[in-house]
């Protein structure tokens, strides 16, 4: 992936890694657009990064969605990247849920349609640029599932699977699909404190970044990167290693 001269539309890119994927963009020479619904957040992030570009939309809506996609092509034409990044997490017990529906499936709205559907509204303006690429954020968890969590572990199970066919359509047409693929990072992800025994997010960062400079498609860290390299057995040792402290 050519890290620089690119225009680049970043999804949940206020805070943690996201944050850390859109200032290593516009390091190395990219227009960085970071979108999130917090407009205090997006605009913390514009204060200690006065290059990077916001944009307040909630992935989580439809409207919101194509009206994202509208403003950006129309306001940056040059725009050829779209980084899918922004997710949620959430701890249920399916035995005894404390949520109702509407709550649980925003999981699923925030980690699998919003970028399914955002790459869709995408790629008719991405065809038509050079360096064009999709980037999907996963979860070392869509490999082997954190029983925890267990409507985010399939819903970065399906979004790695879509990635795959995903790149395998745009193929002919020109538009790289990129997977990155992120252990527990010390991040708030699913609230301040929960992964705080997670990698350093500099580290995860500048390591992704690099490897996908030298051309990989899918690219792990640490653990995520054993899991996505496991075979069928090495993976269920970890599902019942990971599921039974």
């Amino acid at each position: 992936m050519n890290l620089s001269t690119n225009t680049i539309l970043l999804t949940g890119g206020a805070s943690g890694i996201g944050l850390a994927l859109a200032v290593r963009f516009l390091q190395a020479g990219s227009t960085v657009i970071i979108v999130g619904r917090r407009a205090e957040k997006l605009a913390e992030a514009q204060q200690r990064y006065p290059g990077l570009i916001t944009r307040v939309a909630d992935v989580a809506d439809a409207a919101e969605r194509a009206e994202l996609v509208r403003w950006a092509t129309a306001t940056y034409p040059q725009l050829n990247v779209l980084v899918n990044n922004a997710g949620i997490q959430n701890r249920v017990q399916l035995a005894a849920p404390d949520a109702d529906w509407d709550h649980l499936r925003q999981e699923i709205v925030i980690n699998v349609e919003a970028p399914i559907h955002l790459s869709t509204l995408l790629i008719p303006h991405l065809r038509e640029q050079a360096n064009a690429a999709i980037v999907n954020v996963t979860s070392g968890l869509s490999f082997a599932p954190a029983a925890f969590a267990p409507i985010y572990s399939a819903t970065k199970a399906a979004l790695h699977s879509f990635t795959l066919s995903l790149r395998h359509q745009l193929q002919p047409i020109g538009v790289s699909v990129l997977e990155i693929v992120p252990p527990a990072v010390n991040t708030d992800l699913g609230g301040p404190g929960l992964h705080t025994f997670g990698v350093n997010v500099d580290e995860f960062a500048d390591s992704i970044v690099a490897r996908l400079a030298a051309g990989e498609q899918e690219v792990g860290f640490g653990t995520s990167e054993q899991a996505r390299l496991a075979s069928r057995a090495e993976l269920d040792e970890r599902f019942r290693m990971m599921n039974n402290r």
